[in-house]
């Protein structure tokens, strides 16, 4: 059960069927992080044979969810490779080629049953409380049989003619897995309309794109022994397989809409950064073997390993994301930061075009000064409003704890006035104006700092007031002060000034 041989090739082949979700990036991720440890090859294939069910949209949005995360592929529908075409409707040929030579070779007969003939077939054996498989009628058609058939023009699909015995392979995680082969029935693998199976277009493409390890979601085991069969019929060696474990919700029920975003668009528009996803959905199920958990995708790639998949299913916990988020905007530098939230910022009405030059400075110090209690970029737009704009939204409960006493109104005036008289408006000296204005009024600091901070930016809790107070700069804080004493008062209506 070799992990690694030369150069692997592996495959990510989503079906068109929608965005890219959770499930399908975190099965992408293992595959392409495997790829870039060892070298290898990742190829992105479309599983598109279902044209009714498929659309280019649902690609697109599909290869930008993998683009936002930084995955990447060397072979692929967009920039082509050896083995093209990377459309799985593209390839139909090959599929019933296949299925024909299957068919000339014993593996597999052609079947006239018709869906209604099954149906009545099937609906009869569960009267008898005997699980129904397929009863192999076509299999023992004569030639004569199959020659009126033939003539009529029946449609026809192919099965597969299960042998018996046990089918077993060998999961890179979950070791040796075994099938008896008599639970498995004569399974189709080509339609009556000539359009192959999952198990008969899988097994064509991963054999013709030389494919040396599958690493898919463990709801797949079911179709394994199927896929092995096949392979085994066209005298093949079997690649490796790795079933991963699925992600559930914190209700340990498998991860679905009712838990929250599961695009992983979605999350990028919730203000979570693609390093975090990566590095959230990296550690759903596979671990480094040490107590690290913050990697970058560089880190995670040369840490990544098959043996550190576990066997058990992983949660996805909103928390723990949003705490990954945390610690990825730490890391960046704000000038990355002021690059990722320039959209938002502009799409808000918030953004001046002199950040980008002479209030470049400026506004790296109010990012600097936001990140550290920022778990999602959208935090630092949100929190950045009384910054960036001119107005402010008062919270009801912060006025009514800090602004409510009308005492206050008469220190908030002395506060602006002695403010709007300060040579240097830095935090330091604003600071110590504050505790002067206090001590001359003969109230504690504490209350008139609260007061202030919520004059400020309309809310009971932000980093440093004085830093807070150095980079609204002195025209906004007089201002703020002034229509906080007003509130005070009572002199003034509404949460928005």
């Amino acid at each position: 059960m070799a992990e690694v041989t030369t150069r692997p090739r592996v495959r990510f082949a989503p079906s068109p069927t929608g965005y890219l979700h959770v499930g399908g990036a975190r099965t992408a991720l293992f595959n392409w992080l495997f790829a870039r440890r060892h070298h290898g090859v990742f190829i992105l294939r479309i599983e598109d044979t279902d044209a009714d069910r498929s659309s280019w949209d649902m690609v697109a949005g599909i290869v930008d969810g993998l683009r936002w995360l930084g995955l990447d592929w060397d072979e692929g529908p967009d920039i082509g490779g050896p083995h093209a075409p990377y459309f799985q409707s593209q390839r139909l040929d090959r599929y019933r080629a296949m299925a024909d030579r299957l068919v000339r070779e014993g593996h597999a007969y052609y079947c006239y049953c018709s869906a209604e003939a099954l149906k009545e077939r099937r609906d009869a054996s569960q009267t008898t409380g005997i699980a129904w498989k397929y009863d192999r009628r076509c299999c023992e058609l004569g030639a004569d049989q199959i020659a009126e058939l033939e003539t009529t023009g029946a449609p026809r699909a192919i099965r597969f003619k299960v042998p018996e015995g046990t089918t077993y392979f060998d999961d890179l995680v979950h070791g040796r897995i075994e099938f008896d082969r008599a639970n498995l029935e004569d399974f189709v693998i080509l339609r009556s309309d000539r359009h192959p199976t999952y198990h008969l277009s899988v097994v064509v493409d991963d054999v013709e794109m030389q494919v040396t390890h599958i690493v898919r979601g463990d709801d797949h085991i079911s179709n394994t022994p199927k896929q092995v069969l096949l392979y085994e019929a066209l005298g093949i060696d079997l690649p490796h397989f790795a079933h991963v474990p699925l992600i559930l919700g914190p209700d340990r029920k498998r991860l679905s809409k009712r838990h929250g975003a599961t695009s992983v668009l979605e999350y990028k528009h919730l203000g979570y950064l693609p390093e975090a996803m990566v590095n959230f959905l990296a550690l759903l199920g596979w671990s480094p073997g040490t107590d690290l958990e913050v990697f970058d995708t560089a880190e995670l790639v040369e840490q990544f390993s098959l043996a550190g998949i576990s066997g058990g299913n992983a949660v996805f916990n909103p928390e723990k994301l949003d705490w990954f988020n945390a610690q990825h905007i730490a890391r960046l530098a704000s000038g990355e930061i002021a690059r990722r939230i320039e959209p938002e910022l502009r799409a808000a009405g918030l953004w001046n075009d002199d950040v980008l030059g002479s209030g470049r400075s400026w506004l790296l110090r109010v990012i600097e000064l936001l990140k550290p209690r920022a778990r999602k970029l959208t935090d630092l737009v949100e929190s950045g409003r009384p910054f960036f704009g001119h107005a402010v939204t008062y919270d009801p409960d912060a006025v009514a704890t800090h602004l409510g006493d009308p005492g206050l109104a008469s220190h908030l005036d002395a506060l602006r006035d002695r403010f709007a008289t300060m040579t240097e408006f830095a935090a330091p000296a604003i600071e110590a104006t504050l505790r002067k204005v206090a001590e001359e009024r003969g109230v504690k600091a504490a209350p008139l700092i609260h007061a202030t901070r919520v004059a400020a930016l309309g809310r009971a809790v932000s980093p440093s007031l004085f830093d807070v107070l150095e980079l609204l700069g002195r025209e906004k804080t007089v201002q703020r002060l002034g229509v906080a004493a007003r509130i005070a008062r009572g002199d003034a209506a509404g949460d928005r000034f």
